[in-house]
């Protein structure tokens, strides 16, 4: 009698548990909506956080919650395969990114409203990155690929800011000639020394080149990626004596030091860089990748896009939170704290030392990262550092090439 009496209680249990799950939505016992939102800079997690207190405590029905792993795209990808998808996912336009969005992995969010406020470049980039019509990131964060230089320095120097590549070159000539590290290069992490490249391949090949490349029209070695190739070798009797042996970390410090006048990287690093000297007064310019001044684009992209995943129970109230970070109030917090630009447009950024930049967001003089465009899987970067050790143009456009191909025939 007991035994059934235990088995009786049990089947009680289950039923109770069964008729909650189905009445409560996905919601838990404390009444909410349970939000995962998933994102991949460890830089960016306190401003978000910061920004999660406030949704929530604006929208007591739902409760989200930040994740932010390291090696956070290892980290999806393997929840992609365990059919763990967070409900909103935040990362960089990168080749991870195309993959997922060709996959079904994210929702479709053509024709939400949210879209409308923001800058129609970048959401082309995405859909040129993932070759299709459906829009499946709402681009929230841009970043900047340039050239930061030491404003007091080139006022000592009586140099003004380089408009084309040979006036960068003859800059760069004067302040060797006169005893300064024109550039700090820091080369010993591989990821910094394909900045350059990155800077040069869009302005000089454009990125349907890329486009291209996917469709088997062109190849590497094509005279326009030679010029890529040569230039990005011109630059290093500029840098210091070991061009080779000096990290990011090494870089931001030096160059916030008064160490070089010109530093090849990214905005992300000025709040680095301020670390180390926060009285530093340094500008920021476009890369000057050829010699008509006009035609001289910023490479800019979408640092971190919004992705809702397709799977979730909680569509509605995850693009509710996408629709917060997106005011302009939240999002003017956020690039002020990350030294970003908004993709939402009307938003600027006011720092004095992005101030050159701003003209070239206003008249849309903006194209993407070159290796956005290029598989993970071909490893450009290690590629480009051990091309820029060697000097073999031939050889490092033929493996580009042949990388490539290895990889697309893994895909198909």
């Amino acid at each position: 009698m007991a035994k059934w009496s235990r088995l009786l209680g049990t089947a009680c249990l289950l039923g109770v548990l069964l008729m909650l799950t189905a009445c409560g939505g996905g919601q838990s016992a404390d009444g909410k909506v349970h939000i995962e939102f998933f994102q991949n800079k460890p830089e960016a997690k306190d401003s978000f956080d910061r920004l999660i207190a406030k949704f929530n405590e604006e929208n007591p029905d739902i409760a989200v919650t930040q994740t932010n792993p390291p090696d956070a795209e290892t980290v999806l990808m393997t929840r992609v395969v365990k059919e763990d998808v967070p409900d909103v996912i935040g990362m960089g336009a990168t080749d991870t990114y195309s993959v997922l969005g060709q996959s079904g992995i994210f929702a479709d969010l053509t024709g939400e409203p949210a879209l409308d406020r923001i800058n129609p470049r970048y959401v082309q980039m995405l859909t040129d990155l993932t070759g299709s019509k459906e829009i499946t990131g709402i681009p929230y964060a841009a970043n900047a690929d340039g050239i930061m230089y030491n404003r007091k320095i080139f006022e000592q120097q009586n140099l003004e800011v380089p408009k084309t590549w040979s006036e960068l070159m003859e800059t760069a000539q004067k302040l060797k000639d006169a005893g300064i590290t024109p550039f700090y290069l820091t080369y010993k992490d591989d990821w910094t020394s394909n900045l350059l490249f990155n800077a040069l391949a869009p302005n000089i090949a454009g990125i349907d080149f890329f486009l291209e490349r996917r469709d088997d029209k062109v190849t590497f070695e094509d005279p326009v990626m030679r010029e890529v190739a040569e230039k990005a070798l011109a630059v290093l009797p500029f840098g210091t004596n070991d061009n080779f042996g000096r990290t990011y970390a090494d870089g931001n410090r030096a160059f916030a030091n008064g160490e070089a006048a010109m530093y090849i990287q990214g905005s992300w690093a000025i709040p680095e860089i301020r670390k180390a000297n926060a009285n530093i007064d340094l500008g920021f310019f476009a890369t000057p990748t050829v010699d008509d001044a006009e035609a001289n684009k910023l490479v800019s992209g979408v640092d971190t896009l919004l992705a809702v995943s397709e799977s979730t129970e909680h569509r509605a109230e995850s693009l509710r939170f996408i629709e917060f970070l997106l005011q302009d109030e939240n999002i003017a917090q956020y690039i002020k704290e990350q030294t970003a630009f908004a993709a939402v447009e009307g938003v600027d950024q006011n720092d004095p030392a992005v101030a050159e930049l701003q003209p070239y967001f206003e008249s849309g003089r903006l194209v993407d990262f070159a290796d956005h465009y290029i598989p993970a899987a071909v490893q450009l970067n290690s590629m480009v550092q051990g091309f820029l050790q060697d000097g073999d143009v031939d050889a490092f456009l033929k493996r580009l090439d042949s990388e490539w191909t290895k990889v697309a025939n893994r895909r198909s």
